[in-house]
């Protein structure tokens, strides 16, 4: 089993990665935990079995290669039994899992549910963790807390400090617990890089293909392939009680039809949880929009407005150029504001 520093020297040699002293130094905390994963676990009987090795909290700003080096350690591991998952899946899961043996009558849910999977894993490595539902900040404690004490071993990226997790949220001081949690069992460290990679891939390249068509649709393909890359998964968002779906997630990356997104019955408060979602957002299909379509229309708007103000880059094929999208009907004075948005999106270097 070759350590991380190994495998990321031999890219770097064979050109796949450019060296960068950010990404560098976090790579031993990689490899310590490595190394106590590979160590048998030996548990002789009355004694108590070795302290699992802290986890790592690995945050620091988007596009600074968080997700690419949890991916590279976790595909390294072999036969440890591991698994990497975006967070707010993993957290639907739970919700699901937990709904499930609520019916047997037991009344701790979350107990069965943390065992569960601790018998599954040794290592659980999550992408994007981020709390920004009062359901799951009112569990995340106690379930963390029974999988630690389970001897499993957590890996997350994040784009926020752990004090800046939940900021402002409903009822925080239940959750601040969990603050404390991570800092005790996690090493908290900063990937500090000044270079923003998913900005360079973009940079120069267009981000905006109109007309739709096999040229675009195969444009939108060999952006996704390159920003994305590997296996993509639905990514479930629970708002107000109700899922919404990115058909296609990975890396912090999304992609769904204009029809997916705006065809539905969805508002502005599905719209804030996409873009808190999603770094990068892939639409396809943004058909030209008038009085016979006026709610997709409107939910379009709302969306381009929620993903703006979250400074989420957005890549889209469109069946026109933003200003000729929406020429007749109501709200088309309105739509202005869009247009111009849309453009200001494309501009090289927007977006965090």
């Amino acid at each position: 089993m070759n350590s991380l520093r190994a495998i990321y020297d031999q890219k770097i040699a064979d050109g796949s990665l450019t060296s960068d002293p950010a990404q560098e130094a976090v790579l031993a905390q990689f490899d310590r935990i490595r190394d106590a994963l590979s160590k048998p676990m030996k548990s002789r009987l009355f004694r108590k079995p070795p302290e699992p090795p802290k986890g790592l909290y690995l945050w620091g700003g988007v596009g600074r290669g968080k997700s690419m080096l949890m991916d590279l350690f976790v595909n390294s591991l072999g036969d440890i039994p591991a698994r990497r998952v975006h967070f707010h899946a993993f957290m639907q899961e739970i919700h699901a899992k937990m709904h499930e043996v609520r019916k047997t009558g037991v009344d701790d849910a979350i107990a069965p549910v943390a065992a569960d999977v601790a018998d599954s894993v040794r290592l659980l490595a999550f992408d994007e963790m981020q709390i920004t539902d009062i359901t799951d900040a009112m569990i995340v404690g106690r379930l963390f807390q029974a999988l630690f004490a389970a001897g499993v071993v957590v890996i997350t990226t994040s784009n926020r400090v752990p004090d800046d997790l939940y900021k402002n949220g409903l009822n925080r001081d239940i959750f601040v617990p969990f603050i404390t949690l991570i800092k005790d069992r996690m090493e908290v460290v900063e990937l500090a890089s000044p270079t923003d990679y998913r900005q360079d891939r973009l940079a120069g390249n267009a981000v905006f293909f109109s007309p739709t068509n096999a040229e675009s649709r195969q444009a939108m393909n060999e952006v996704w392939q390159d920003l994305a890359g590997g296996k993509a998964e639905p990514l479930v968002l629970r708002v107000k009680g109700r899922d919404v779906v990115i058909p296609a997630f990975r890396n912090g990356v999304g992609r769904a039809s204009f029809h997916e997104l705006c065809g539905q019955p969805l508002g502005p408060a599905d719209y804030l949880m996409i873009a808190d979602a999603v770094r990068v957002l892939m639409l396809d299909d943004i058909p030209t929009m008038s009085r016979s379509n006026f709610n997709e229309a409107k939910r379009f708007v709302t969306l381009i407005d929620a993903l703006y103000e979250a400074k989420v880059r957005l890549i889209a094929s469109a069946a026109a150029v933003p200003e000729m999208l929406y020429l007749e009907g109501e709200g088309s004075f309105e739509f202005d504001r869009t247009a111009s948005r849309l453009r200001e999106m494309q501009a090289k270097g927007w977006g965090g």
